[in-house]
């Protein structure tokens, strides 16, 4: 074989391993893409399931999924905050990722009870779920993922640690709530805004940031958030992907290879920082 073809097979290999190991849904794997993820629920071999956790003073439970990892070892409770677009087969595949990673993960649908007929995200009718997130008072939301928080620490194989990990609105949520239970171990922020400065006096976890580099609107928000948490003495890790756009773990094959990239580097980071901090 020519030397040529040599270094071209030795490449094709290579990059084959290199795809096998990152496949979305094993451990040390990557999450799935948006146009993925409902065929890698479908091949999981994690046990997820559906359940209703009530919220003190709400008559509606909250509608969530929970994927539990295949380990011996007790796990920490990473809490699943939805995008804009509520709880969808996306948001499920990342929190079955979080489980092949070694995490109790929990996807509540913040919708529970604003839907047709007291129903959640998939009673919606098309381009309305967008409205209804943003309308979601932040109070109830807060009171939400404390409930889902409370749930998941008090399953035989948590190991008392708990964390939230958040995308887009749920990244901005994923901060606020970091405010808001003092008791958190860690959050998670991907391309979302952070709370006012008076609430970033109130956090206690250490906060790790994910943003795109051509994603300005939100970006922007970095350097002062940055400025501010070290003022106050508190730990934040921003990352900003350099080329990657708005919502780069979900659309992985946008911004011509860049959002790609960024889900490679910033995965693993994510789970560095949650197992640094949830041990």
């Amino acid at each position: 074989m020519k030397p040529t073809l040599i270094a071209f097979a030795l490449l094709l290999t290579s990059s084959l391993a290199f795809a096998a190991d990152a496949a979305p849904g094993k451990p040390g794997g990557l999450p799935p893409g948006a146009n993925d993820a409902k065929a890698v629920l479908e091949k999981s071999t994690r046990h997820g399931e559906w359940v209703k956790i009530e919220v003190p003073g709400e008559k509606t439970p909250v509608n969530s999924y929970v994927v539990y990892p295949e380990s011996k070892e007790k796990a920490p409770v990473v809490i699943v905050i939805q995008e804009i677009f509520g709880l969808t087969d996306w948001i499920r595949g990342v929190a079955d990722q979080l489980a092949a990673d070694g995490f109790i993960a929990i996807a509540p649908d913040l919708l529970s009870g604003h839907g047709k007929d007291g129903g959640g995200t998939d009673t919606f009718e098309p381009g309305a779920v967008t409205r209804a997130v943003s309308g979601l008072p932040a109070d109830e939301v807060i009171a939400r993922l404390n409930a889902v928080r409370a749930y998941g620490l008090k399953q035989p194989s948590a190991n008392g640690k708990s964390a939230s990990i958040g995308f887009c609105w749920g990244g901005g949520k994923s901060f606020a709530f970091a405010a808001a239970q003092p008791d958190l171990n860690a959050a998670v922020v991907y391309y979302g805004t952070p709370p006012a400065k008076d609430a970033l006096t109130k956090v206690k976890a250490p906060v790790a940031g994910f943003y795109g580099g051509n994603d300005a609107r939100v970006t922007s928000t970095v350097e002062p958030t940055t400025a501010s948490m070290k003022e106050l003495g508190k730990t934040y890790e921003p990352h900003v992907l350099e080329g990657a756009g708005h919502g780069f773990l979900r659309q992985q094959d946008g911004q011509n290879g860049a959002n790609m990239k960024a889900t490679q580097e910033a995965w693993p980071a994510t789970i560095k920082f949650l197992r640094e901090h949830t041990k």
